[in-house]
């Protein structure tokens, strides 16, 4: 009698486990990730265990490196102290270092990439550049600023010639650059916590136009020619553009002139000088 209702107390059979996303082979993932923008990676890295080990993939991040990240990294760790253990790093720590704006050439010059596409950018500040006349206390003086990134500008009080050269050397992955003047008229400064520009030297700008060239080492040449506006605004100032066709080292040069002696000009802010690949370009004027 009890046999024969046995069965109601049988336990019916477990269901079959069902698979996850942590089931998921971590080389499979990675073999995913490859295909992603290194923002999306990092998001994605924070899912589960499985894609977090695969988002630390060598093979993943090489492929967001620039094709020449291995002269980057010695041109710009070298100085750093950092170069012995580069080697060490894994792809994805040095991208991360990269993506860091590293100094150069006794901190005159910074390198990074941009973090969402690894384009190479670069700037230059003010104390990295020759400038006529800048030891003259009379006509220019160095301003200590937070308006900068390098904390310092220098600020033209009055000059009868105005000319500002550069040069850099750097292994540029290919492709196209392009070259901005991040400039001010007037002088800003902050007065109880409050932002204000002081535009009395601030003449001459308008009467012509300010010169600007570049030139690289693969013989390339590009002119241009503005006038100077807006007051009390920082500004980049496109001086030219140039195209990168191998990731040996590019040596460029630039200069701002207006050298026109029937007038003077002043009140003038000179900051940097950026490179920045040249499909940025709308994005920095919306900057």
């Amino acid at each position: 009698m009890g046999s024969s209702f046995s069965f109601l107390t049988t336990k019916p059979p477990s269901p079959p486990p069902q698979t996850t996303l942590d089931d998921l082979p971590e080389s499979c993932v990675a073999s995913v990730l490859e295909h992603l923008d290194p923002q999306k990676i990092c998001q994605l890295a924070m899912l589960n265990k499985a894609f977090c080990a695969a988002s630390s993939a060598d093979f993943v991040w090489e492929l967001k490196l620039p094709e020449n990240y291995e002269d980057l990294t010695k041109r710009v760790f070298l100085e750093c102290g950092n170069h012995e253990d580069e080697g060490k790093l894994c792809k994805k720590d040095v991208y991360a270092r990269l993506c860091r704006p590293n100094s150069f050439d006794g901190g005159l010059k910074r390198a990074w990439l941009d973090k969402s596409t690894a384009r190479v950018c670069l700037s230059v500040a003010s104390n990295g550049l020759a400038i006529t006349g800048i030891e003259d206390r009379r006509y220019w003086s160095r301003l200590p600023t937070d308006e900068s990134t390098f904390y310092s500008v220098a600020y033209l009080q009055q000059t009868w010639w105005f000319e500002v050269d550069g040069e850099v050397e750097f292994p540029f992955p290919p492709g196209s650059y392009s070259l901005f003047f991040r400039l001010q008229l007037g002088r800003s400064s902050r007065r109880f916590g409050r932002r204000i520009c002081n535009t009395e030297h601030v003449h001459g700008w308008d009467v012509k136009p300010v010169q600007f060239q570049i030139s690289t080492s693969e013989g390339q040449k590009a002119t241009s020619q503005c006038y100077l506006k807006e007051p009390g605004k920082w500004i980049l100032y496109q001086a030219g553009n140039f195209t990168v066709n191998s990731s040996n080292p590019t040596r460029v040069k630039f200069s701002m002139t207006q050298i026109d002696c029937t007038h003077t000009k002043g009140g003038l802010c000179v900051d940097s000088v950026f490179i920045y690949p040249s499909e940025f370009g709308e994005r920095l004027k919306r900057f």
